[in-house]
Order: structure tokens, then C-alpha cells, then sequence
């Protein structure tokens, strides 16, 4: 999801292994295709990092640090994921199967999400901290997710946070907000989805943050921005239309404009990184100059969010390098 130029423009796709985990990424572009410049090659020496097979002048490539992908190992899958329908070679699997409908949630999987998505409301709707800490109690996973970030960002203080209040008050609503909305995408029994949704959606949201930053919106619009990225995928995760996802949520008219009708300034970011996703150059040519953005900077913006994807994936757990 890489860009370049106005042409040739490039682009990463994500790849899952067997089980469906995040594994890697892969080149996509429009010829003529250029060399791997500074963030990719950061990129390959992250995590692996793939070229198609009978790429032209593959060298450079090779050399920066990605590897070719052999055809027969890479499987597209674009309905719902079926681990006895992979092919015996299949090592890769790419394609939009995470966005397919989500298995029914039953027991304490279906309550486990609901929380979460009871608590980003709470978080949405500016709820006091005790409301917050009663609703963490009922949810262990979170609970024990939420202490543990807090306690490592506290490490240096040579203090332990043992109280939810406290490891609100620490985290700052805004940083909570954003930890609640990574852990609604992050690995749930029974959703194979759950890696590449996370991986997709924490892509989107820093992207978008750090467009409207360098497209020259301020600080709130920023926080909007990241928030845009990450709801847009709730209705995908929830097997919901969108709407009715974000009813019972306070967000701002500039944030559901964006969301439900890919309007308004995020709108166009959200729009832009869509096109990114799906590779579709002929869209990002003609979207960059409207912003306007150079496409330079397009380029470092994608880098740079995957490498932060990376980062919240392999914290999650839900990234083999």
C-alpha cells in the first residue's frame, strides 16, 4: 500500500499463513515499476516482505532485503476463510476473505465483544472513570490486557498499577480510547478473521492520522482521523451494517460523514486509503493532487504505518515474522 509517484505507483498487500495470521506483505504495482527506496527496504528487514514471481529485474529487490514468492504457494481466498479448502502449497494466503461475514459469535465470545464494544461507548461518550472500571471487572481479558499495557508503559517509574481507576488515569482518555479500539480487533476464539482485521484496520487509522497531518489539520482533526480508520471497520467485524454500529456512539458530525458517506475532508482520506488497499492506481493518480498531497509523501505515510502496524500486531500476538 506503498505510492511513489503519480507513475508507476506501488502498493502492499497483506498475507496470512495457514492458520490465517498475518505473515508478510506483497508487492503490487503499475508498471514501469520503480526501486525499493529507504521505507521498504526498512520494511523487508521487519518482516517478510515478498516480490511476485517473474518480476522484471528483480535484483534491486532481492537485494533490499524482499523475497520472491513463488505462484503455487500463494492462495487468494475472497469468501469466508475454510482451512480444509487450502490447497496443499498454499504457504500465503491473500485476498479479502476478512472481510467476509463473521461466524455467529456464541457464549462468551459474543458477550466477550459486546463488552468491548460497551466500554469504547462508555470511552465515545466521555462516561466517568467508575462506570469504566465497572464494566473492565466483567471482562478478564480486557482487564488483564489493559493492566498489562499500562504497567509496561509505567516501568520506568519503578511502579506497579494494580487498580483499573489508576490504570485509566495513567493511560489519559484519548490512549484509551485508541487501546479499546485495537482490542475490539485483536484475537477472539472462533473469528480466524480477528489477525488480518486488526492488521488491515490499525494500517487505516495511523495512515489517516498522519494524512491529516500532513495535509494541514489540526490536532483534533487528527485524533478524528485516526478514529475514522478505525471504526470504519466495525461493521465488518460485527456482521452489522455500520449505522447501526455507530448509533449508541458520540462522534463528531465530521467523523459519521466520513464513515457512513465517504464525505467531507476525512472522507477523502478514508477514500484515499481505500483505493491504496484494493491497489487501484488509476484512483490514487487522480485523488493525490485533489488533497493535495505529494505523492512522496503518500509513499512515507503508508511505510510508516505499516511499520507501526507491525509494531501493534506483534504486541497483539497476531503476527508471525
Amino acid at each position: 500500500m506503498t505510492v511513489f509517484g503519480i507513475t508507476p505507483l506501488v502498493s502492499l498487500e497483506h498475507l496470512a499463513d495457514r492458520n490465517g495470521k498475518l505473515a508478510g506483505l506483497l508487492l503490487a504495482f503499475a508498471a514501469p515499476l520503480v526501486l525499493p527506496d529507504d521505507e521498504l527496504t526498512a520494511l523487508a528487514a521487519q518482516f517478510p516482505c515478498f516480490i511476485p514471481e517473474g518480476l522484471d529485474d528483480p535484483q534491486a529487490w532481492l537485494a533490499a532485503g524482499w523475497k520472491a514468492l513463488p505462484a503455487q504457494q500463494l492462495q487468494r481466498i475472497n469468501g469466508a476463510f475454510d482451512k480444509n479448502a487450502l490447497t496443499p502449497n498454499a504457504a500465503w494466503l491473500a485476498g479479502d476473505w476478512p472481510l467476509a461475514p463473521p461466524v455467529k459469535a456464541v457464549g462468551a465470545q459474543a458477550a466477550s465483544r459486546a463488552l468491548a464494544l460497551q466500554l469504547v461507548q462508555l470511552v465515545s461518550n466521555d462516561a466517568d472513570t467508575h462506570e469504566i472500571e465497572a464494566l473492565l471487572r466483567r471482562d478478564p481479558t480486557l482487564s488483564y490486557h489493559l493492566l498489562k499495557v499500562v504497567n509496561s508503559l509505567s516501568m520506568g517509574s519503578g511502579r506497579k498499577v494494580g487498580s483499573f481507576a489508576q490504570a485509566i488515569l495513567i493511560l489519559g482518555r484519548q490512549q484509551l480510547r485508541r487501546w479499546l479500539n485495537l482490542m475490539l480487533f485483536s484475537a477472539r476464539e472462533g473469528d480466524v478473521r480477528s489477525p488480518m482485521l486488526l492488521a488491515r484496520v490499525a494500517v487505516r487509522a495511523h495512515a489517516l492520522e498522519m494524512l491529516a497531518r500532513e495535509t494541514g489539520m489540526g490536532k483534533p482533526q487528527q485524533e478524528q482521523a485516526f478514529m475514522v480508520g478505525m471504526f470504519s471497520l466495525l461493521g465488518v467485524l460485527f456482521g452489522m451494517p455500520l449505522p447501526e454500529v455507530l448509533a449508541p456512539l458520540t462522534v463528531s458530525d465530521a467523523v459519521a460523514q466520513a464513515l457512513l458517506e465517504r464525505q467531507g475532508e476525512l472522507g477523502a482520506l478514508l477514500v484515499l486509503v481505500e483505493a491504496a488497499e484494493r491497489a487501484d492506481f488509476a484512483a490514487l493518480a487522480a485523488q493525490l493532487p485533489a488533497l493535495p498531497l505529494a505523492p512522496e509523501d503518500f509513499h512515507r505515510v503508508i511505510g510508516e504505518s505499516h511499520s507501526w502496524m507491525l509494531g501493534v500486531a506483534t504486541d497483539q500476538g497476531q503476527a508471525h515474522g
